[in-house]
């Protein structure tokens, strides 16, 4: 914990150095605050104000990325799809041989199949379920059919493009599962994902946390975890050489590890913290420039009012690492994932 007394000179030095983040390996960009789809589990399309990170906004950034030795660039949202200049932000980024990832609901994929497959690295595509599950989750008909159509455009271009899927298991689709791995196989992806459906926190456009009858549309009950228990086991047995192969990218402890999550939720069991890195590892800096350290704890800077290295080690930035215990803290017990970086 930050001292209460007053600390000398050097006191604030040794505090500065054991708490300042040198080398950030992930680095999440948020490039649009809106989306263009309608996702019961999520609030970002409902937002007003349409923000995207421009040019203007990265360029000064350029040097601190190069010197935290970011390795890895998540573009995210919102959806990343509906900026404009996604292919100029990415070539400002490659320059410095930085590995680019897009996260997308792939209803614009098809027509920007192009620049998606020369400006990224590999792709990750949403997926709730098969056809009719996923189109009823993210509240418009057809977007399954679009995310087809989008993948196999990608894969006209560039055929050795990696696209893979990641699922938000709740109540809608927790029964279909193993449909969600089978058509992800359907639509030619290289594997997917799963996380646990994220109820109250104050990330994704929420300004406050979701009311019970609102958590209730998509958490599970007490009868739904007993069948989700059923179906996290037919994955493990029926899909074991998927997990092996890491095609399901968990393996059967993180799959149970999604169980556990909903039934914290109800109260049947104490919530327990991922293992997770990511405030010493990662940031994410979103469409207005506020950094922070998760998609789900408070912000710690904006990197509008200086570089994205001053932002980091702001002195909240500082006082929020040196006070963060993962295995206790109430945010990190409840989170739906996790970043345990290593080289």
């Amino acid at each position: 914990m930050p001292s209460r007394e007053p600390r000398s000179a050097t006191a604030d030095a040794d505090f500065a150095g054991i708490h300042r983040v040198t080398r950030l390996p992930v680095l999440v960009l948020q490039v649009h605050s809106s989306c263009n789809c309608k996702c019961v589990m999520c609030d970002i399309w409902k937002t007003a104000e349409l923000r995207a990170l421009t040019p203007a906004d990265l360029e000064p950034h350029l040097a601190s990325i190069r010197d935290l030795q970011v390795r890895w660039i998540v573009f995210s949202g919102g959806e990343p799809l509906l900026n404009r200049a996604l292919p100029q932000l990415c070539g400002m980024l490659r320059r410095g041989g930085v590995h680019l990832t897009l996260l997308t609901a792939g209803l614009l994929l098809k027509k920007y199949a192009r620049e998606v497959a020369a400006s990224f690295d590999d792709l990750i595509v949403s997926l709730d379920g098969p056809r009719d599950i996923h189109d009823e989750i993210r509240g418009l008909p057809g977007t399954f059919d679009l995310i087809a159509t989008g993948v196999a455009a990608v894969r006209e271009i560039c055929p050795g493009f990696r696209i893979s899927a990641r699922s938000t298991v709740q109540k809608a689709n927790f029964r279909h599962l193993r449909e969600t791995i089978d058509a992800a196989r359907s639509l030619g992806l290289q594997g997917i994902s799963f996380l646990p459906v994220d109820i109250d926190s104050h990330a994704f456009n929420r300004p406050i946390a979701w009311a019970a009858s609102r958590q209730k549309a998509v958490a599970l009950s007490i009868a739904d975890v007993t069948e989700l228990e059923a179906e996290i086991n037919a994955i493990i047995h029926d899909h074991a050489e998927d997990i092996r192969s890491g095609f399901v990218a968990e393996s059967p402890e993180k799959l149970w590890r999604i169980v556990r999550h909903f039934r914290a939720q109800l109260g049947l069991e104490q919530p327990t913290s991922p293992r997770c890195n990511a405030p010493w590892t990662s940031a994410v800096v979103e469409s207005d420039g506020t950094l922070r350290p998760c998609f789900f704890h408070p912000p710690i800077g904006n990197i509008h009012n200086g570089s994205l290295q001053e932002a980091l080690n702001s002195e909240a930035a500082l006082h929020f690492r040196s006070a963060l215990d993962v295995r206790t803290n109430p945010i990190c017990n409840r989170c739906v994932c996790s970043l345990n970086y290593r080289d």
